[in-house]
């Protein structure tokens, strides 16, 4: 995988980035990573440009699936779990799975509303998958403060 350019980015946007590239590479089984803010956006991405493509209307290509389709899976995933945790007041979601035959959805919740989602292989050992997702929680939590989040935005928007 090539790590999008962080150039110009602020040392806490840096860091995130190397956090998700870290957890794509060293979780055997990820294929794809997206982390999306409370209003479905997505902030970063294991897939450089995925955001610009998205942008412009097209579908980033590659083994590793679309990222800007993860982003809109998580989101949905998020809402829909948001909804349903309420209505059987329950409290705030942690984190949902959705295993399918050739493969899995996990979503978690970072901070103020944004999502770690991870798309693995059906083969990929769900505890280890789930355990590196919350090792990127407590690590990104404090740091995606609303600059941050804005400036990977921007980020995205601009990513080639």
């Amino acid at each position: 995988m090539t790590a999008p350019s962080t150039y110009g980015l602020s040392t806490q946007a840096r860091n995130l980035q190397w956090l998700l590239t870290d957890l794509v590479e060293e979780v055997p089984g990820v294929n794809s990573v997206a982390v999306v803010s409370s209003d479905g956006l997505l902030l970063l991405s294991s897939e450089p440009g995925a955001g610009a493509e998205a942008a412009q209307g097209g579908r980033p290509k590659g083994p590793r699936g679309a990222s800007a389709d993860l982003a809109t899976i998580v989101s949905g995933l998020g809402s829909l779990t948001t909804g349903a945790a309420a209505l059987m007041e329950c409290g705030s979601v942690k984190q949902t799975m959705v295993a399918m035959e050739n493969g899995s959805v996990f979503v978690m919740a970072i901070s103020d509303g944004s999502l770690l989602g991870v798309h693995a292989t059906p083969d990929c050992d769900m505890s280890v998958v789930a355990y590196h997702m919350a090792l990127f929680v407590g690590r990104a939590g404090h740091v995606l403060t609303p600059e941050v989040r804005s400036e990977l935005r921007q980020s995205m928007e601009k990513t080639p």
